[in-house]
């Protein structure tokens, strides 16, 4: 249903059963999936691409240009998946040639005033609390926890089922599977209430903490840790998940409490 206030381009792809309210303006080069519904003074801008029974609350802009000085105008994408959730006055830009698009991967919560900058790349079932700030180029994995107000710097990585405490300053990687708080932000433990409602097994929770007391609790460089970790640790998924996150770090691992930025 499209109330007779709001504006839909002509050549804008909308599903069945799409809802959108008054006062929102869906743009050229916009594709809505079934069941969205567009709550008023919204804002969808080209290369949008929204997909099946999503929210879209009043305020939010989706895919407008990056606020990037290299950004030349160059066609680009913003994608969000099936069955997320944007807030009020979320703002989500577009990507740069350097990717080519933004992405919000399934079953997303992106809560109110919410900034999700250029080329950033999101998984599944991820939380953005309120007021959050998302550089550029960042990449955030399935499960992860992003806490109120925190600003996370360009090109960071936080990995699956991560749990960030409100306004952290992130400006390292943080590994999967872990939480992390404080400025400089630092190891705060294993996220096992998190990996219990996603159906983690005490013992899986138990390895994890063994591998994650051996890099972030012991005084050993990263190299030593992994070393050790290899040697300690049959191989399994998880472990090796969080080897591969420490070996392509390329901004760093955060660090334990204690041990500096």
């Amino acid at each position: 249903m499209n109330y007779p206030m709001a504006y839909v381009h002509p050549t804008a792809i909308i599903g069945e059963n799409v809802t959108i309210s008054p006062f929102s303006t869906i743009m050229n080069d916009v594709e809505i999936g079934d069941g969205t519904w567009i709550g008023p003074n919204v804002t969808i801008m080209e290369g949008s691409r929204i997909g099946k029974n999503c929210k879209i609350y009043p305020g939010t802009v989706i895919s407008g240009e990056p606020q990037d000085l290299k950004y030349e105008g160059e066609k680009t994408l913003t994608y969000i998946g099936d069955n997320t959730t944007i807030r009020e006055c979320v703002t989500v830009n577009k990507g740069t040639k350097a990717l080519g698009y933004t992405k919000i991967g399934d079953n997303c919560l992106i809560m109110a005033t919410a900034h999700i900058a250029h080329d950033c790349v999101l998984g599944n079932n991820v939380v953005v609390v309120n007021g959050c700030g998302l550089a550029g180029h960042i990449e955030i994995g399935d499960n992860a926890f992003i806490g109120g107000m925190s600003a996370v710097h360009q090109f960071t990585k936080i990995g699956e089922h991560a749990f960030i405490a409100g306004a952290t300053q992130v400006r390292k990687d943080v590994p999967p599977y872990v939480k992390a708080a404080k400025s400089p932000v630092s190891y705060a433990g294993v996220n096992a209430v998190g990996l219990r409602r996603k159906g983690f097994s005490s013992e899986e929770i138990y390895e994890i903490q063994g591998m994650y007391r051996i890099l972030f609790q012991q005084k050993n460089n990263v190299s030593q840790a992994t070393e050790q970790i290899l040697e300690n640790f049959q191989p399994s998924a998880h472990r090796d998940k969080i080897i591969d996150f420490i070996n392509t770090s390329e901004r760093g691992v955060m660090k334990g409490y204690g041990f500096g930025s």
